[in-house]
């Protein structure tokens, strides 16, 4: 105990405190709506954990009964990585959360065997589905709770759309689509960007919440493949 702390002060410092000190337990997930939703989040940079972040907030989301869907832009993937991922299976086993994939295999621009024209066509339909997302969110309350099994073009409290950032680099989408997007956001939808590893500079002041996920060493870097359980 520091000098000037007494019994008293650590009563107050624990009666602030969520709980009281007690141990979080599970609960049922009931439909419910956020109270603080409405920021914008950007995560980019070239290390791993950008996608991870965004996941870890969606089930974080949708544990406490909000609707949450993700839009995957880019997440085609590479020859050491299964059509199933282990992300899909666990959004399809948490009601609420829900995802859609516009990639498919390869990356563009990595002379992988993939079609760059592909890629482009399904970066430009998924810019058109994130526009639609935004217009059943602008419709929807979001301030009150949503089917966690609705289609999430009837809105959703989070929006995810995942690798956007790096459609954007690659020039698949233009960096003012992006920024429209943003600006047409219904003001209680909590969005979140990722994906690329130059900065967006064009959307950082838009944000409320920009993260560089920098990499200081990476498996890859020494010849390990992609893992099952960690990369997908």
């Amino acid at each position: 105990m520091s000098d000037g702390e007494d019994d008293g002060d650590r009563e107050a410092q624990h009666g602030r405190t969520p709980g009281r000190g007690v141990s979080p337990a599970a609960e049922p997930i009931e439909p419910a709506a956020p109270d603080e939703f409405g920021l914008v989040q950007v995560w980019w940079g070239d290390g791993k954990g950008k996608t991870t972040a965004a996941l870890g907030m969606g089930f974080r989301a949708a544990g406490h009964g909000y609707r949450v869907h993700m839009l995957q832009f880019m997440k085609g993937g590479a020859a050491s990585v299964e059509a199933t991922r282990g992300e899909y299976n666990a959004i399809a086993a948490i009601e609420g959360f829900s995802y859609e994939n516009s990639g498919h295999y390869g990356w563009h621009g990595f002379l992988d065997g993939s079609a760059d024209d592909e890629h482009a066509a399904r970066a430009r339909g998924a810019l058109e589905r994130a526009r639609d997302l935004l217009a059943g969110a602008d419709d929807a309350d979001l301030t009150s709770p949503l089917a966690l099994d609705g289609p999430a073009a009837d809105g959703v409290h989070m929006l995810v759309l995942d690798e956007i950032l790096y459609a954007a680099n690659q020039g698949l989408v233009e960096s003012d689509e992006v920024v429209s997007l943003v600006e047409s956001k219904p003001d209680a939808l909590e969005l979140v960007l990722t994906g690329g590893h130059e900065e967006p500079s064009y959307i950082v002041d838009r944000a409320d919440l920009v993260t560089n996920v920098r990499k200081e060493k990476h498996p890859f870097d020494a010849g390990h493949r992609a893992r099952k359980g960690t990369e997908y």
